[in-house]
């Protein structure tokens, strides 16, 4: 049973679409098992970039089957243009599954989203707007509405107006705005059904039997470890499981069916959004990873924050997930600089501290404590081979394997699909 799981072992934007994509020649499924058109992936194949926000990078590859899974929050509008993108540059789109247990993202959501972002100003999260959160709210208030909804138009509007009960309230009471109206919110839910019927289907019954068939299926998270709803930078966080728990859930497949959980770390850290950040840089070197590697969100289009390579967050992240394996990407970002810190430890109150705190108070408060590694200047995007890179450049990467906890597996030299270097096959 072949099951690998793919995710984000930092604050997301690790390089995740990359990794599957590379990956996606070997498998016959990629799975997102969470988030919506919150994440974003880049990928690179040849001269074309592609930039996905809710589909699984596995819809690139030819002969992968890609599939949305029951934890995703699925934008129907989101999700159609972006297939529409992708077949008018060739790309057959037609394998895609869609879990009919997936949550809709509906017009309120959207609504709510930015409303409530807008009246909680200074206190506010950073959310990216699309209705993630308050389509996850709904789910676990359990006046969701599903995917298969959409093919029973009574269930349908009694659901609608089961939501819209509680939401058009605060829209008026609290939030001055207008009432959303029952009927209009249907029509244009109903819209849909037609466009996404081809795709719908029983995921969780697809993915166990082609498990049974020794098939191999990749289990793709969207944003990252430390934006877990439960294991994250909380309340700084998505509203999901980016962690490997989330594959499980968020597909339907047992945890002892799971093979390689496989972590994507950047080689320096970077997040979008607010939250604490205790490497986060200010200053030239801190512009200068954002310039050289194109830090800039695909889904949101801020700039992201960036800062030094952090060992207790990596740390961190193999023990949440249970990692056998990590991808290092974007390692020829680092050339040109001739000494390159790390952060090995926090000083917390005067304290060393080697592991993430607990406390929320105390991570706020954290701050880096450096190991200063040597630089290298030489190009590093034509290595086929761990040996091919500059000593200093091998040396980083050893570093930071030992003070992260499992091995790295992959190396990524640029940001082309054969810009990669294989240390040990993830199959």
């Amino acid at each position: 049973m072949p099951a690998l799981v793919l995710l984000g072992a930092q604050w997301g934007d690790e390089g995740k679409g990359k990794a599957t994509d590379l990956l996606g020649g070997s498998v016959d499924y990629v799975v997102r098992y969470q988030g919506g058109n919150n994440a974003g992936h880049t990928v690179v194949v040849g001269d074309q970039k592609y930039a996905l926000h809710l589909l699984p990078s596995g819809i690139l590859s030819p002969g992968c089957t890609p599939v949305i899974g029951n934890g995703v929050v699925v934008d129907p509008s989101v999700l159609l243009s972006e297939l529409s993108g992708l077949n008018e540059r060739g790309v057959d789109t037609s394998k895609l599954l869609i879990s009919g247990n997936a949550h809709i993202i509906t017009p309120y959501n959207v609504t709510v989203d930015k409303v409530t972002e807008r009246f909680l100003g200074k206190r506010k999260i950073g959310t990216t707007g699309r209705g993630i959160g308050p389509t996850y709210s709904d789910k676990i208030n359990r006046v969701g509405i599903r995917v298969q909804d959409l093919y029973d138009e009574s269930i349908l509007t009694q659901k609608v107006e089961a939501a819209l009960d509680v939401k058009n309230q605060l829209l008026t009471k609290l939030y001055n705005r207008r009432a959303i109206a029952v009927d209009q919110v249907v029509e244009e839910l109903l819209a849909y059904a037609e466009k996404l019927a081809p795709y719908v289907t029983d995921t969780v019954l697809v993915l166990n039997r082609a498990l049974e068939e020794n098939k191999v299926v990749l289990f793709e998270g969207g944003q990252g470890t430390l934006l877990d709803i439960d294991h994250g930078t909380y309340p700084f966080v998505t509203s999901s499981n980016p962690t490997a728990g989330g594959a499980c859930t968020g597909a339907g497949v047992g945890p002892t069916k799971i093979s390689r959980v496989i972590g994507i770390l950047k080689a320096y850290t970077t997040r979008v959004g607010a939250g604490p950040f205790p490497t986060e840089l200010f200053d030239a070197d801190g512009e200068a990873l954002r310039r050289i590697g194109g830090e800039r969100g695909v889904t949101t289009g801020r700039d992201r924050r960036c800062g030094w390579f952090d060992a207790v967050i990596a740390r961190y992240a193999t023990r949440v997930n249970g990692l056998t394996d990590f991808f290092l990407t974007k390692l020829d970002v680092l050339t040109g600089w001739e000494e390159i810190p790390v952060c090995v430890a926090y000083e917390i109150d005067g304290k060393r501290v080697e592991e993430l705190p607990y406390s929320q108070s105390d991570f706020h408060h954290a701050k880096p404590i450096y190991e200063t590694l040597p630089g290298w200047s030489e190009d590093i995007t034509k290595a086929k081979s761990f040996s091919d890179l500059p000593k200093n450049a091998q040396n980083y990467v050893k570093a930071l394997e030992e003070m992260s906890g499992a091995p790295i597996s992959a190396i990524g030299v640029g940001p082309g699909r054969d810009e990669t270097i294989e240390i040990n096959s993830f199959l």
